[in-house]
């Protein structure tokens, strides 16, 4: 009788774990980055480029950070409201310094608007280019149709936010409704990838709705002090309560320290937001800021440049996600 032989099975695939990514910049000596700074760089110089030491825990924090704050943004355009309840928070400073941040890390466009329904200071944030407002882009709104006829109507930082600013004098400025906000943020969806909205203080003004409605994020920035504190934790109570709890629970909380000094337990408004909050941002006090004009993050301590890649980092989270506003 013929003997059949069954054929030994194939073993399976052996599986290697890839450590390493195969990429140029991880394969290619002369793509490692060069060191900044510190020992680092000395030992890089020494050894004429040979030898690149480990980058050091905080450099790639930093890496990651900024890695967070170039994630492109999924849907094509993002909207993330700055806002407050009170005055004299920093609010407007903050968005200043957000924008300049991610438009000096990105390569796409990234805008700033001035949504107060009165007075804004926004535009004194930048070196002024225009005598435009947003009330100008209004009027002209059916004659904007691409990149360049927008861009006659902003200012641009050096480190390429674009600012769209509100009327500086009270007495020529008009109200900022909800439908005003509305055609605006549809023509700058059109042209730019990140807008993000200084929204003016209170939560009653024509514009907050349509502002909140349309927003991908918050960032809800208090001052360091009690009565900040309480003002930033009853706008998250007054927003859950009007259906805004999405926003609530995605939202940044920028901790401001708008003095040198102060008694608060800080680390207590940490704790307290992180429950209720994604995250939470502490930005220590810089005189730079507190001269209240336009925001050079090169004049800016370490620490607060720090602060703020933070901020555009914990930002750049969402970045990914596509709107999902039915809640």
């Amino acid at each position: 009788m013929r003997e059949t032989h069954t054929p030994a099975p194939t073993p399976a695939a052996e599986h290697f774990p890839e450590t390493v990514p195969l990429t140029a910049e991880h394969l290619l000596t002369n793509r490692r980055s060069e060191p900044a700074g510190g020992w680092r760089r000395l030992v890089y110089r020494l050894t004429g480029g040979r030898i690149i030491p480990a980058e050091s825990t905080a450099e790639l924090e930093r890496r990651t950070l900024i890695a967070h704050a170039q994630t492109p943004v999924a849907s094509g355009h993002h909207r993330i409201a700055v806002m407050s309840l009170k005055g004299g928070v920093g609010k407007t400073t903050t968005t200043a310094a957000l924008g300049n941040t991610l438009a000096s890390l990105r390569g796409d466009r990234v805008i700033a608007i001035d949504a107060n329904p009165d007075r804004g200071t926004l535009g004194l944030k930048v070196k002024s280019e225009t005598a435009a407002t947003i009330r100008t882009l209004l009027a002209e709104a059916p004659n904007v149709v691409r990149y360049a006829d927008a861009r006659a109507f902003t200012s641009q930082s050096p480190a390429r936010l674009e600012v769209l600013a509100s009327d500086s004098d009270p007495a020529v400025s008009e109200a900022f409704d909800a439908e005003d906000y509305r055609t605006v943020a549809g023509l700058i969806e059109r042209y730019y990838s990140i807008c993000i909205t200084d929204c003016g203080t209170g939560l009653l003004h024509g514009a907050m709705g349509a502002t909140l409605e349309m927003a991908d994020q918050i960032v809800l920035v208090t001052m360091v002090a009690v009565d900040g504190a309480s003002s930033a934790a009853a706008t998250l109570d007054w927003l859950t309560a009007h259906g805004h709890g999405r926003l609530v629970k995605n939202a940044i909380v920028v901790l401001n320290a708008v003095e040198p000094k102060s008694h608060v337990d800080v680390d207590l408004l940490e704790r307290h937001f992180t429950h209720r909050c994604r995250a939470v941002v502490r930005v220590p006090f810089d005189p730079h800021l507190k001269e209240g004009a336009e925001v050079d993050l090169t004049r800016l301590r370490p620490t607060t440049r720090g602060a703020y890649l933070r901020l555009a980092a914990a930002a750049g989270q969402a970045f990914g996600q596509r709107p999902d506003r039915s809640s």
